[in-house]
């Protein structure tokens, strides 16, 4: 009886005590809803780690304004640019929008590359025919091989091959010009407005309903340059036309005969160059746009209202000046992409221990490639590369691994040379009613 008394005793217990502990279980999850106090920090307005900082693409706060007063240049507008980045690392004038003449033909000829083939054919139209010299010459109906088109373009500058070229990759001038405007702002290119494909002036009407001309920034000019060079998927097709020094083609039915030269002087008259264009027009004046490498470092250049008859030569000149001032002042330097990242605290959250008691934490990462731990930069005598991370104060659980948490900005005197998304390494879920009941069950039930 007594061995009973004790079976009832100890049953009324247990059921007791697990009663107390599921009405525990309970409050700690109500806890957790209202909001322990020293766990929850306000999410809603969370503060960053780091200021708002400008970027090079909006700014040339980095170019060296002694610089530009010791070097003298022709120009109206002209850019230094590290190719690699974007940094300007001198700047004169560099945002003003201004025509660019046949400069254009750097984007006509990336575009042609990229949506087109080689092989296709290009027929001569009328309106094409009727463009002013310089031009090809072609009679309408004439066809020809996009990938020779593309020689006369870039050599000698064509007027009517860039309207050939346009046609037959956007249907029309101006349906080209749209995809010319779309790369353009996907290269931050955002003072740049493309009417014509081989540079002559015109307006048109934005998506907005402002009428503008065709004109570009020396900013925008040289990160389009930058583009074709060294990130196109087609940079090694554009390189290899930009650098032939002559060219022989026909027509595919073999009634005329065509010969392009190069006229980027620098091409052979600099170490270093590896490609070029250079424009006209009354409005324009002289432009160039460049691009050199010396020994790992990356330059694009370029130039805008750089004199005007008789004064042709004025833009080797200042071409010359701003890579040398280049290659004198900038040492290459290779950044290291893989900083101690902090972890930051998931108001909510599982933590990793199970132990409510304990503050669930997030661990962060670049997800960087095995052939991505560094990148490299131009910088002169006594600069640094600073460090800002931008990251909320805490995060509201749940938070899945693979989400952007925030970003690393890479600077030099305050300007953005580069921006890395910071990622959850790793999952946390959020304390639900059902896991505190699950974790209750799984400590007292056998």
């Amino acid at each position: 009886m007594k061995k009973e008394e004790n079976g009832k005793w100890e049953r009324e217990w247990r059921i007791g005590y697990m009663t107390a502990a599921v009405i525990a279980a309970f409050l700690c999850c109500l806890y957790v809803a209202a909001g322990a106090p020293g766990r929850r920090a306000d999410t809603a307005h969370a503060g960053t780690v780091g200021t708002a900082v400008s970027s090079p693409l909006a700014d040339a706060e980095g170019a060296d304004k002694t610089v530009e007063e010791q070097l003298t240049l022709y120009a109206q507008s002209a850019v230094l640019m590290d190719a690699d980045t974007g940094r300007v690392l001198y700047a004169k004038d560099a945002f003003t929008a201004r025509p660019m003449a046949s400069t254009t033909k750097i984007m006509t000829c990336i575009l042609a590359l990229e949506h087109g083939d080689p092989d296709d054919t290009v027929t001569v139209s009328s309106y094409a025919a009727s463009q002013p010299k310089v031009h090809l010459g072609a009679p309408a109906g004439r066809s020809f091989r996009l990938g020779d088109l593309l020689y006369s373009l870039m050599l000698e500058s064509h007027n009517d091959t860039a309207v050939m070229i346009a046609e037959h990759i956007g249907g029309s001038v101006g349906g080209f010009a749209e995809l010319m405007n779309e790369k353009a702002r996907m290269l931050g290119c955002t003072d740049t407005w493309f009417v014509t494909s081989n540079g002559l002036d015109g307006t048109s009407t934005d998506a907005d309903g402002t009428e503008r001309t065709h004109s570009t920034t020396a900013r925008d000019l040289a990160a389009i340059m930058s583009y074709c060079v060294w990130q196109s998927p087609k940079r090694e097709e554009f390189l290899k036309i930009t650098r032939t020094q002559n060219y022989y083609f026909t027509d595919l039915e073999g009634k005329g005969s065509y010969s392009c030269c190069n006229h980027n002087a620098l091409l052979t008259g600099m170490d270093g160059i590896l490609s070029g264009k250079t424009g006209f027009t009354g409005g324009a004046g002289y432009c160039y746009v460049a691009a050199l490498e010396d020994g790992g470092r990356r330059y694009a250049l370029a130039l805008l209202g750089c004199g005007w008859p008789p004064h042709k030569t004025y833009k080797w000149n200042d071409a010359r000046k701003l890579f040398t001032y280049g290659t004198d002042t900038y040492e290459k330097k290779e950044v290291i992409r893989e900083p101690e990242l902090k972890t930051l605290t998931v108001t909510d959250g599982i933590p990793a221990s199970g132990d409510l008691s304990q503050t669930a934490q997030m661990t962060l990462t670049l997800d960087l490639r095995e052939e991505e731990p560094t990148f490299p930069v131009l910088v002169k005598e006594g600069e640094q590369v600073e460090l800002r991370l931008e990251l909320p104060d805490s995060l509201d659980a749940p938070v899945w691994k693979g989400t952007v948490l925030g970003k690393l900005i890479y600077l030099i005197d305050g300007s953005v040379i580069r921006s890395d998304p910071v990622y959850a390494a790793e999952n946390v879920p959020a304390i639900t009613w059902k896991w505190c009941a699950e974790r209750v069950l799984e400590h007292f039930l056998p």
